[in-house]
């Protein structure tokens, strides 16, 4: 399965402005958290799960997400193909990552965050895979 990306939209009027995404369904998700980076240096890279999906979307700021699917969990290759999007805080756009990711998440402004959900609770599984932020030849 190929990551998803569920486009969000805005609307503006004379009462404010109203960030939305009508097409995600919620029913999956059993946890909810928000990364934000020390910095737009810093990059988080490599975490992901063999069973677990995650789906991120930008609170503020933006980010860059990569990722790369991991068929040998053991020994993966070095030379994986790297999927990239930049989400921003402009539309409610959430990304689906489905199970048997990896994912590096860089902020691109400061002071940005990132929401992240899960649909397993934190311990109801094992299933953290970290790498070496240089492991990946990218």
């Amino acid at each position: 399965m190929e990551p998803k990306l569920i486009r969000g939209g805005s609307h503006s009027d004379n009462r404010g402005n109203i960030v939305y995404n009508n097409d995600f369904d919620l029913s999956g998700i059993k946890r909810i958290y928000t990364i934000q980076n020390k910095n737009t240096n810093f990059i988080r890279a490599w975490q992901g799960h063999a069973i677990e999906r995650r789906w991120f979307s930008v609170v503020r700021g933006s980010f860059e997400i990569k990722l790369i699917q991991i068929v040998n969990w053991v020994n993966p290759d070095k030379e994986s193909k790297v999927f990239s999007k930049v989400l921003n805080d402009k539309s409610f756009d959430i990304l689906c990552v489905p199970k048997g990711y990896v994912n590096s998440i860089q902020a691109l402004e400061e002071d940005s965050k990132l929401l992240a959900m899960s649909d397993y609770l934190l311990g109801e599984i094992e299933d953290e895979y970290r790498f070496n932020p240089n492991y990946f030849t990218l």
